[in-house]
Order: structure tokens, then sequence, then C-alpha cells
């Protein structure tokens, strides 16, 4: 997996930044690949990413470059962390470059909207690998504003074969940056992508009002139904109750800091969505994830009502008040409805 372990980050947003900087600080060999060489040139010059994450001195010792041939040169570990929609098409610049031992991890929390796919399935795609060989998936609750002010945090990263996650997180945990490994790559993912969808909900909730009974019911049921497709898909169910899943989902649903929780809060004060994403500077995965999610929902034949009523309320001008009362008056049903099998089994 490379001798020598020089870490290449792709992405230059909120996140991708706040990994190469938190790595970078840890004193390891961390590139920072920049889209254009004018790019790479105005964040050496200011050792700052004022557009993405103001405020944050980046390293001395982070290398930027807009060379990819020069940051996954030797590379150890390529960590992709691009919105999922790009995810293909970067993969398919990175891939010239990108040596047969490397070890590539995602940390984008989103589906490809026209597939379905998970991050890591498009990376195995493009890179002809099969997903149990080299690729990792990193997901938990991890606000980058935080982090990158040095706050503690934890993450989940989750490969199918054991020694590369325990490659990928001996190069990425730091004193306050805790990594657990998990072998469920697609419950982490699943996890990280589809608590996105919830988020909004859970921001729209706050900015109407319904109070903190009403969030904690939507957040408890979003995270049933992210759990049955999850398990339909073929996750470990527990894998929902941990850092990826529950852990996320709180941290998503509560935090000023959320993107996602921002746009459900702008819907409800009567914005349209296409003006609130104008208005961001970086991308609220949630938005598409809820259109790959209704895909799976039918794939899997999974009921997801929440997800259903977000999507309506996101791209069929559903009012906002109506969807959660047709929630609220849907029949009543058992609460591990489509986990019963699974349940028992937990209980042998």
């Amino acid at each position: 997996m490379g001798e020598e372990k020089r870490i290449a980050v792709v992405g230059t947003g909120g996140w991708g930044t706040t990994l190469a900087a938190m790595v970078a600080g840890a004193g390891r060999g961390v590139f920072l690949c920049a889209r254009t060489e004018e790019e790479a040139v105005t964040l050496r010059a200011s050792r700052e990413n004022r557009r993405f994450l103001p405020g944050v001195t980046l390293p001395d010792d982070l290398t930027i470059t807009s060379s990819l041939e020069q940051a996954l040169d030797s590379c150890a570990m390529l960590m992709m962390v691009v919105p999922a929609q790009t995810m293909r098409e970067n993969v398919r610049l990175v891939r010239p470059h990108v040596h047969e031992d490397t070890v590539v991890l995602s940390a984008a929390k989103g589906l490809e909207t026209e597939t379905g796919l998970r991050m890591s399935q498009v990376i195995a795609e493009e890179l002809g690998r099969e997903a149990n060989e080299a690729i990792c998936v990193l997901s938990g609750p991890n606000l980058s504003r935080e982090i990158a002010s040095g706050m503690a945090s934890g993450t989940v990263i989750a490969a199918a074969r054991e020694e590369v996650a325990e490659f990928a997180r001996d190069l990425v945990m730091t004193g306050r940056f805790r990594v657990y490994t998990h072998s469920d790559v697609t419950g982490v993912e699943l996890a990280g992508a589809l608590k996105n969808i919830i988020a909004l909900g859970a921001g729209a909730a706050d900015e109407l009002g319904y109070g903190e009974n009403a969030k904690a019911i939507f957040m408890t049921r979003g995270l049933a139904e992210i759990t049955r497709l999850g398990v339909a898909a073929g996750a470990n169910p527990l894998t929902f109750s941990g850092l990826a899943g529950v852990g996320d989902l709180i941290c998503t649903c509560a935090s000023p800091h959320s993107r996602n929780h921002y746009v459900g809060q702008e819907l409800a004060k009567g914005r349209s969505l296409r003006e609130v994403e104008q208005s961001m500077t970086m991308v609220a995965e949630g938005v598409n994830t809820t259109k790959a999610a209704m895909k799976l929902a039918s794939r899997f034949d999974v009921e997801m009502p929440i997800t259903e009523q977000i999507f309506k309320v996101l791209f069929e001008g559903k009012d906002i008040h109506l969807a959660i009362t047709e929630l609220l008056v849907r029949d009543p049903k058992r609460e591990l409805e489509g986990l019963e099998d699974w349940a028992k089994r937990l209980q042998v």
C-alpha cells in the first residue's frame, strides 16, 4: 500500500481543506490538490481558504498544488473529498495518476443521482477495481468548521478489508480526531448520505417552531426508514446506531453549521430551493440525495414516508405544513416494522 505514507487530498471545499489541514498539522506529508494553478497560487500565498474555510490558517507543511501528477506520485492514500455529483468526473481526472497499491478513501456523503450508486461504487467503476480491494469510506459527525477550529471529533472508516480500514485510520487519526474502523461499507455510506435528507426536514421543523418532541420523533422515525433502506441494500442495522448513523444524524439535525439544516430552515421561510442553493458557497448534499433515495426505495421496495414528503416539498412544490400533516395522520405502525427479522436475530 505504498512505503512512503504521503497523502493526496482532492477537493478544496470546506471539508477537503479541513481534512488536509488537520492531517498535515499532525506531521504527515499532505498534498492538497487545487482545481487550477490560479487557485493553488492564491491558497499558497494566503495560507487560507477564504471562500470555504475563512479564518483558518493552513499549516506551512501542507503542500498545495494543481499538479495531480506531483500529488499522486508515490502517494500512499488518495482522499476524494468532492461533491457526490462530481465524484465520477473527478475520479476520471485522477485515474491516470493513481497507482494500483494506492488506498482510495471517499469522504463524500451523498449518492449519485442518476444511478443511486454510493461513492465507493462510483470510484470502483471508474478505477476498474473491486470495492473490496483498496477503497474505503469515511463518515461520521464531522462538522468541518468545528474540526478546523481544533475541536474534538470522531469518525468511522469502513472497508471490506480490515487492513485497508486500519491503514487509512492510522494516516487520518489525530489526538483530536478519533477514528473507528468498520467492515460495513454499505451501511456507513448510506447512513452518511441519507441522514442529510432528515436534516432538511429537521431544519424546517425548527424554523416552523414544531418543538423538541416533534423533532425527536421526526429524527427517530427518519433513522428508522434510513435503516430499513440500508438493511434492504445489505447493510448491518447496528451500523445505523453508531457514529455514522445516529451520531451524524444528531449532529446534522441540530447544528447551525449544518448546510442541510440551513436549507430546510430557509425553505420553511418561503424561499425557493433555487434561491437558497444559489445563495450558498457549498453544496447541501441532501437535496440530490433525496432524488437518489427515492430511486433506491423503489428498487428495494422500501417504504420511506419522510423522504417521500421531503421529495414532494423540494421538487413538486408541496406545502411544508401539508407534508408534515400527512406524516402525522398516516395509519399507525409497529415501531420496528420492516426490521422485525433483524430484531429477532439480535435477541438470540
